[in-house]
């Protein structure tokens, strides 16, 4: 990234920072405060939700008065490191501590509170807004501490009731997961979390495919994503309600993938936001949820058809409104024939205030115009309202849907937004697949390099969704006139059956393919020995980004995801997949291996390292992280007694916790590093520097700007300029190489900043995307006659 363009985005940043919105915080827009004045009144929005009986009687006006007080802070530790309990004690112990007794202007500042229904107090909401943050140091350390945190993917600022269906997917390690409507990725990452939850097990059996249909909210769905640092994530680009089926290996024979979990969090009128996205006030009409109704009925049908028997699917959106909640959830029901159920999940979640599934509501038009029943509808609102948008009639189908068990989340009950969850099991396959046999093919054999391109993404070009191949043409008959008979149906009654086959554009960005190592790969066999990597190091997992020339990066993904790149490369467009294991060094075999550790894949690589690991003590580890690069003499003698007889190069650097000094850090550390002739120096990136010093006590903290360009030496100031070094996670790997090399030329320190390089092919393409990624709370299907683009998803 160039020089300008680290001034323009620093430059927009502060504008963004004035005006008071948040950059870069995944579903939550922004802090409380800092919005301009606005009339919080809307009359058809009153009378709508009073007649529609959503709120319990004698609530009305704690409803209303909730939804016009600004949204409190939410915050979540990230549950998929071993970290997470050393920041939730940091927190606790150190920062929070500090806010007690404090006062600003007179009056005490409000502590933050857990939020109780989530595990292992994992979740915390605080009332304070940006402008009290910014008159205290103590309030402006805990921001940092946030901030950067953040960054790092050690803590996500999320909306509490955003958190809520990942929770209630109930996922396992082993699960294949479709996050169906993934952007800006906040549920996505507690869904990898979850995938990771015993650290031991590096490559779990389970994975999650992220897909969006916004190309440009792929880009910040993949920087989200990546600060997790998994291979078991793969972003896609697909309309949802035309997903492709995907193909795996089973034994040699290809089958469809059907997924264990889906998370069908979808385009939605948004209209629970409204304590955070102040916009909705004004434009809140009724249209908005009767454009939407029909894209959320296909895409929740995609989802279910995509399901495997016995399999969890939950539905989701931010609105309050039946038509996109319980009227969805009653139509796929009905056209299910029994295939679906509704989970009864009031057990789970404990301390989770929720209301009840209404079983009757009506249709309004923008107008204010009410209709209780379809048949009222007159012939020119009928491409307006849908027949699928009103309640079932028939009591005793109502009854078996159980409807109540749906659950929706009002703002007063516990200081939240506004929330709709449901929670599908499917019994059996749909009533319009139940035809659909297995496909069975022999594989043909691979050889030389394995490539995977991403299908064709330049602008204008097509490709069609899969076409089942049916065992015989009598089946093939008898399905082609089930479709039909629904069709009919639809026209009748007007009762949504099975999506329609339809042609899938897709844009944006051409993807690099994605190039599979094959088995006698030369490149492999002197990283194998430099590192004495384990023979059960899964190898053929490894891919790089680049068909022709030197391979600069080696990325790997799980075994589970390489089956799915493999068999499925002209049908999806992939985004972005894998982690970086290893960097190419320029000159680097002149050190025994032309390939150095990189620390973005580094915990998923330690467990098959058996060489080249030195296990250093928590005061080398601070010099490590403060210091450019330490001269061997500053570590202690034991450091110094392992790397006299180790060879230059690339090191694993790893710190265990003592149980006879319970006051040190308690969670393992393992950081990339590099070892010179006479220094030691660590390749980690700027933020998980922070995080690290953070939690062994090490104080980070800088309280004014001009004190950053002090030309001090003390280990605070070095620490604080590694703070401010613009992009640190952006360095160009070039750089390092330079410092490696003048470093064994001349055995003295570099002037470099020995920050590691975690950039994505993606960044350049993130850097575009900050401005208009701002207000990206709208998850807007552009092709859809049934879409606005003022509709908003959490």
């Amino acid at each position: 990234m160039g020089r300008r363009a680290r001034d323009r985005r620093r430059q927009q940043q502060e504008q963004r920072r004035e005006r008071g919105s948040d950059v870069g915080c995944g579903d939550q827009v922004g802090w409380a405060g800092g919005y301009p004045e606005i009339v919080k009144e809307n009359e058809l929005f009153e009378r709508y939700y009073r007649e529609q009986g959503i709120v319990p009687a004698g609530e009305w006006d704690d409803f209303m008065a909730a939804l016009r007080e600004p949204l409190p802070a939410t915050l979540r530790i990230t549950g998929y490191r071993s970290h997470a309990k050393e920041i939730l004690h940091c927190l606790k112990e150190k920062y929070f501590k500090e806010l007690q007794d404090l006062e600003v202007d007179g009056q005490k500042v409000e502590m933050p509170q857990v939020l109780s229904w989530y595990p292992e107090e994992l979740a915390w909401h605080t009332n304070l807004s940006r402008k009290i943050l910014r008159k205290s140091p103590q309030l402006e350390k805990f921001h940092q501490f946030l901030v950067s945190e953040t960054e790092c993917g050690n803590i996500s600022r999320q909306e509490a009731v955003s958190m809520i269906p990942p929770l209630l997917l109930n996922v396992e390690p082993h699960h294949k997961i479709l996050d169906m409507c993934a952007a800006p990725g906040s549920k996505t990452a507690q869904l990898i979390e979850m995938l990771h939850a015993d650290m031991n097990v590096p490559f779990p059996k389970g994975f999650v495919i992220a897909n969006d249909v916004d190309n440009k909210r792929c880009y910040l769905l993949v920087h989200q994503a990546k600060r997790l640092n998994s291979p078991c994530i793969m972003v896609v680009n697909h309309d949802a309600s035309s997903i492709p089926n995907l193909q795996i290996d089973v034994d040699g024979r290809k089958e469809i993938l059907f997924y264990d979990r889906i998370l069908c969090d979808v385009p939605c009128s948004g209209d629970g936001t409204m304590r955070k996205n102040i916009d909705v006030w004004k434009k809140w009409t009724t249209q908005n949820s009767l454009q939407l109704h029909g894209l959320q009925l296909r895409i929740a049908t995609r989802g279910v058809e995509q399901l495997a028997e016995g399999g969890r699917m939950v539905y989701s959106t931010c609105s309050l409104n039946p038509i996109e909640n319980e009227a969805v959830i009653a139509s796929l029901l009905e056209k299910s024939q029994g295939a679906l159920e509704l989970a009864d999940v009031s057990s789970e979640l404990p301390g989770l205030k929720r209301m009840p599934g209404i079983t009757k509501w009506k249709v309004m038009l923008k107008d204010g115009q009410w209709f209780e029943n379809w048949k009222d509808v007159p012939s020119n609102r009928q491409t307006q309202i849908r027949p699928t948008m009103f309640p079932v009639k028939d009591e005793e189908k109502l009854k078996a849907m159980n409807l109540e068990r749906c659950l929706r989340i009002l703002p007063h009950h516990q200081n939240t937004g506004g929330f709709f969850v449901a929670v599908l099991i499917k019994k059996c396959p749909m009533p319009w697949n139940k035809r659909q046999p297995k496909v069975h093919q022999k594989l043909p054999q691979r050889t030389g390099d394995t490539e995977v391109t991403a299908a064709n993404s330049d602008n204008g070009s097509e490709c069609t969704t899969e076409e089942t191949t049916f065992a015989g043409n009598e089946d093939s008959k008898k399905m082609q006139e089930l479709q039909n008979s629904d069709t009919e149906q639809i026209k009748k009654e007007g009762v949504c059956g099975p999506p329609p086959s339809k042609k899938m554009k897709l844009f944006g960005f051409k993807e690099d393919p994605f190039v599979f190592l094959p088995e006698d790969d030369p490149l492999f066999l002197p990283i194998q020995k430099f590192y004495a990597l384990d023979p059960s190091f899964p190898k053929m997992n490894l891919l790089t980004r680049t068909q022709e020339g030197k391979k600069r990066q080696l990325y790997m993904v799980s075994k589970e995801l390489r089956n799915v790149l493999l068999n499925n490369s002209e049908k999806m467009k992939v985004i972005n997949t894998g982690i970086k294991v290893w960097s190419r060094n320029s000159d680097g075999e002149q050190f025994g291996c032309a390939f150095r550790l990189a620390q973005e894949g580094i915990y998923t690589l330690y467990p098959f390292i058996h060489a080249r690991i030195i296990n250093v003590c928590i005061e080398d580890v601070k010099i490590l992280l403060t210091q450019e690069n330490p001269f061997l003499s500053k570590f202690s003698s034991e450091t110094q007694k392992k790397v006299k007889d180790m060879a230059m190069g690339s090191i694993v650097l790893k710190y265990d916790p003592g149980p006879e000094k319970p006051d040190d850090l308690q969670c393992p550390i393992v950081l990339c590093g590099w070892q010179g002739k006479t220094s030691l120096r660590a390749f980690v990136p700027k933020n998980e520097r922070l995080h690290y010093l953070r939690m062994m006590g090490v104080e980070v903290f800088k309280a004014k700007r001009k004190e950053e360009e002090s030309e001090s030496k003390t280990v605070e100031d070095v620490q604080h300029r590694l703070a401010q070094t613009e992009e640190g996670m952006n360095v160009e790997d070039k750089e390092q190489d330079s410092v490696i090399k003048m470093e064994s030329e001349i055995g003295e320190e570099s002037s470099h900043s020995p920050v590691e390089s975690s950039a994505m092919e993606v960044e350049n393409k993130i850097e575009d995307l900050d401005q208009s990624s701002e207000n990206a709370n709208g998850h807007v299907n552009q092709q859809s006659k049934d879409t606005d683009t003022s509709n908003v998803k959490d």
